[in-house]
C-alpha cells in the first residue's frame, strides 16, 4: 500500500556546483555563472562549489568527475560549451560519464528556449543525465539561457514540493542496482 503524504512537504536543501566551460570568462565576466549561482541560493539550496573550466574535454572531465564523486555535491549545473562551434565539446565530454541520460531535458529547454529565440533554439544541445545518482544539468553559456533552463525546469526538478514528481524524491533510488 502507498504512503499518502499529509500536511506540507519539507523542502530540501540541496548542495549544488556550478560549472562554467569558456577560454574567455573571469569570475568578473561570468554571468550565466553568477545568475546560475544566485538563482539557486535564492531558491534555498546551497553553492557546493563554482569554477571556470577551459574547454579542454579533459578538463571537465575531472572537475566533474571529483564533484560527482563527491557525496557532498548532490546536484551539478554546467553552463557553456553545447552550441555547435568546434569549441563547444560540453556534451561530448559529459556524455561519457552519465550511467541514464535524461533525454526530456534537452527537448523541454528547446522547448522553452524557442518561445523566447524562436528556431535559433535548434543550435542548443542542452542535456542531463545521472552520474553516480548525480544529476547533472548542461545549458548554453548566455545567461538568458541559464534563465530559462534554471525558472523553467531545473528550480522545480530539484525542489521535493514540486508534484506531481520531482528529482529530489527519487535521489534515493538513483544508485538502486
Amino acid at each position: 500500500m502507498a504512503h499518502k503524504q499529509t500536511g506540507p512537504i519539507e523542502f530540501i536543501p540541496l548542495s549544488i556546483a556550478v560549472m562554467t566551460v569558456s577560454d574567455s570568462r573571469t569570475e568578473e565576466t561570468d554571468t550565466a555563472g553568477k545568475l546560475l549561482a544566485e538563482r539557486l541560493l535564492e531558491a534555498g539550496h546551497k553553492l557546493a562549489e563554482k569554477s571556470i573550466v577551459v574547454d579542454d574535454r579533459y578538463a571537465i572531465r575531472a572537475t566533474l568527475s571529483n564533484w560527482i564523486a563527491d557525496p557532498d555535491v548532490q546536484a551539478v549545473i554546467i553552463t557553456g560549451g553545447t552550441g555547435l562551434t568546434g569549441r563547444d565539446i560540453t556534451p561530448e565530454a559529459v556524455q561519457p560519464l552519465f550511467d541514464k541520460e535524461i533525454e526530456g531535458f534537452g527537448e523541454l529547454f528547446r522547448y522553452l528556449s524557442y518561445q523566447t529565440i524562436s528556431t535559433s533554439s535548434l543550435q542548443s544541445r542542452a542535456i542531463s543525465g545521472l552520474a553516480n545518482g548525480t544529476p547533472i544539468f548542461c545549458l548554453p553559456g548566455s545567461p538568458g539561457a541559464c534563465r530559462d533552463g534554471w525558472d523553467g525546469i531545473i528550480v522545480h526538478q530539484l525542489d521535493r514540493r514540486h508534484r506531481p514528481c520531482n528529482l529530489v524524491e527519487m535521489m534515493p533510488r538513483f544508485l538502486e542496482v
